[in-house]
């Protein structure tokens, strides 16, 4: 059997890194993009240690030709997990910095448009692809301080409805993985520009919010379901987490 090609966006940390573990883990051979070649490199080699097989690839998906570049280098794709996404700031509306939501627009939006236009040829020459998109339950439901996020994901999550609708009849699977809270290590710190109290007093009293490993196991079990499955919208909370406004938190 030819081994299969996966490429994960926004494999530094995070789900991303836990997704390319998995997926290697099942067969695939990974390529890693992410600004950061360092730890791209260092799970490259992680990822073959254990007996998998990956390859770093360092890549802004916000860049378009770079991104191109990155398309032409590869010989075919069976698997893209868009990923790459990130939060910045909890600002009201009124007084929110459209810098701010500018970027979270670029990535979580323009760079998953990015990565699909580019590696579409080869995901339907491939005879077999699919497409999982990474949004957020951010995308299917709005609260207080997330207006730029949830706007942001919102259109993540209508790019993966649209392109479900107009690949019918094509040779590839588009799947949606929205997860809500999730405790990763530089997520909410980054979204708090580094305060360590606030991103901690997100999940405060929240015994056990999900993993980058408990979305990885989701991601790669709906990737790994066979051909004809598609599992075009998952929604992923911990226990805890009824709803966005509905979390229960001890003490």
């Amino acid at each position: 059997m030819t081994t299969r090609t996966a490429v994960v966006t926004g494999a530094s940390s995070g789900i991303g890194a836990a997704t390319a573990r998995k997926l290697a883990a099942a067969g695939y051979h990974v390529v890693l993009t992410a600004r950061r070649a360092d730890r791209l490199d260092v799970l490259e080699k992680e990822i073959a240690a254990a007996g998998g097989s990956a390859a770093a690839y360092a890549l802004d998906v916000t860049d378009r030709d770079a991104v191109d570049a990155f398309a032409q280098s590869l010989d075919g794709v069976d698997v893209l997990f868009a990923n790459a996404g990130a939060a910045f700031g909890a600002d009201p509306v009124a007084t929110a910095d459209p810098a701010d939501w500018r970027a979270m627009y670029e990535v979580n939006v323009l760079g998953v448009l990015n990565s699909v236009q580019a590696l579409l040829p080869k995901l339907i020459a491939s005879g077999d692809g699919t497409i999982a998109i990474l949004s957020s339950t951010a995308g299917l439901v709005v609260y207080e301080g997330g207006g730029g996020y949830a706007a942001a994901k919102h259109g993540t999550h209508a790019i993966a409805g649209t392109l479900r609708l107009e690949l019918s009849g094509q040779p590839v699977r588009v799947i949606e993985i929205a997860p809500g809270m999730v405790k990763t290590d530089e997520f909410a710190v980054n979204r708090f520009r580094g305060d360590q109290d606030a991103a901690a007093s997100v999940y405060e009293g929240v015994a056990e919010p999900l993993t980058a490993d408990d979305v990885a196991d989701t991601v790669a079990w709906a990737i790994t379901r066979p051909s004809h499955v598609n599992v075009d919208l998952l929604v992923l909370r911990p226990r805890a987490q009824a709803a966005q406004h509905k979390v229960h938190r001890e003490g």
